[in-house]
Parts: structure tokens; C-alpha cells; sequence
């Protein structure tokens, strides 16, 4: 039985960014990650050793965020290498990470960088 496993608006304060300033105020995050796992064997022994534990998930992602870099792309690649090396058993898995409320000179609500795998 493949599964959508789905972490929806994580939120993360962060110091990602091109501009000195945003490496100093820092700003607000969101990041949605869906992961389509087979949870059969999951389900049919109710048992979280069987799936992906998205507590484990989360906490990893937090470390990412913690790191600092230039670019959301950046962000993506280092959460989806993550899921291909930390849990194998994803098939497939995308990721939006979210800069909310960016300096662009005007009212803008967030930018937003999707990125995703399928496993071969």
C-alpha cells in the first residue's frame, strides 16, 4: 500500500539568504515535505519501526534549517539528500521550503522553492 506521508507548514526561524542583512535579522520559514512510502507491512503490524517516523524527520529537517546558506534551492537539495540517505524506503518525496515575507521591495506574502525525487 503506497502512503503520502505529509509534514505541512513547518516552521523555522533562519538566516538563509544573498544579503547581509538577512544573515543578520534572519527571517520566518515554512517547509512542506509529502513522502510516498509503501506502509503496508507498517499498517498490517501497527508498528512505526515499519514506516517513516516523522518526528525523525522533523528534527532532521530543523538541523538543515539551523545551517545557514545562500539560496532555497540550497535548502531543498540538502532536505531531499537527506530523505534519499536517512530513509530509504521513500519512493518519492517533494519539498517546498517557503521564505516568508521577503524583502522585495513590496508586499509579498512568501517566495517558494519546490523540488522533489522519484526513487528509480
Amino acid at each position: 500500500m503506497l502512503s503520502e506521508i505529509i509534514l505541512s507548514e513547518m516552521e523555522f526561524y533562519g538566516f538563509h539568504g544573498c544579503f547581509a542583512e538577512e544573515k543578520i535579522i534572519g527571517t520566518h520559514f515554512k517547509v512542506d515535505l509529502t513522502m510516498k512510502v509503501d506502509t503496508g507491512e507498517a499498517s498490517k503490524h501497527d508498528d512505526v519501526t515499519r514506516t517513516v517516523n516523522y518526528q525523525s524527520v522533523y528534527r532532521d529537517i530543523k538541523k538543515i534549517m539551523e545551517e545557514p546558506v545562500n539560496i532555497l534551492e540550497t535548502l531543498c537539495s540538502k532536505i531531499l539528500d537527506m530523505i534519499r540517505l536517512q530513509y530509504p524506503q521513500v519512493v518519492h518525496a517533494e519539498v517546498r521550503v517557503c521564505k516568508m515575507n521577503p524583502a522585495l521591495g513590496g508586499k509579498v506574502k512568501y517566495v517558494a522553492v519546490s523540488s522533489q525525487f522519484l526513487m528509480d
